[in-house]
């Protein structure tokens, strides 16, 4: 009796006609096409978890049927990454004027964070907090820090105002600061600036504590250690009197 699974012509004329059933596939085979099929599936399910870049690392590795569903998948993600840049585009200290302000302050957008330095040229405090924001806009490049010359914004906005700070989000103000007692005087540091902003909402600082406080701890301690001690002797003489 001829074997109907035997490789010949006449056998492979027999299956097209219908006459023999299709050629029993080797177990060994059949076992290797399965674990092929499972690991081009596990492929295909792993490319949601990817990288921009290891999606063009493993693109050979996909198979046409996947193509379609993983440049829909590309797409998304270069979308997800373009938003994410969007919420960077900060970065500097810009400046405005007062055509500027209602566009730039008050329709900044939603989720936005404004600082806005009111500022005269030749006020030292007012450089030393615009060098402050300079570097705090590099730091914190989600909030958008701005300056102004203080009568371009607000006309006859009076010097001893100045340095003026506000501070909005989505249009609505959320803090001042207002003169140069409110910042110490020349002896502010940017971190205590950032605290300061910090506690506003402004920025999201690491910082866990205000630096000025530890300044004003240690100047309260020297100011303790300077005083004189009274000896016992002198608080019996005073008694005595």
């Amino acid at each position: 009796m001829q074997d109907p699974n035997e490789d010949t012509e006449w056998n492979d004329i027999l299956r097209k006609k219908g006459i023999l059933p299709p050629k029993e596939v080797p177990k060994d085979e059949e076992e290797d096409t399965l674990a092929v099929q499972q690991q081009q599936q596990s492929v295909v399910k792993t490319y949601e978890n990817m990288t921009l870049d290891e999606l063009e690392e493993n693109e050979d590795e996909f198979g046409e049927d996947d193509e379609a569903a993983i440049e829909m998948y590309r797409q998304k993600r270069l979308a997800e990454w373009k938003a994410t840049q969007l919420k960077n585009v900060f970065g500097e200290l810009g400046e405005i004027s007062g055509q500027d302000y209602v566009k730039e302050v008050n329709k900044a957008g939603d989720g936005i964070w404004v600082v806005l330095h009111l500022y005269k040229q030749g006020i030292p405090l007012c450089t030393l907090i615009n060098q402050h924001l300079n570097m705090l806009a590099r730091k914190f490049p989600q909030t958008k820090f701005l300056k102004s010359i203080s009568t371009t914004c607000i006309p006859n906005y009076p010097d001893r105002n100045l340095p003026t700070i506000f501070v909005y989000f989505e249009g609505e103000m959320k803090a001042q600061f207002i003169g140069p007692l409110v910042f110490g005087g020349m002896n502010l540091k940017v971190e205590e600036l950032e605290w300061r902003l910090s506690e506003s909402g402004a920025v999201k600082t690491e910082l866990e504590e205000n630096p000025r406080k530890q300044i004003e701890d240690n100047l309260m301690s020297s100011i303790r250690n300077s005083l004189p001690t009274r000896k016992d002797g002198d608080s019996e003489e005073d008694d005595d009197d």
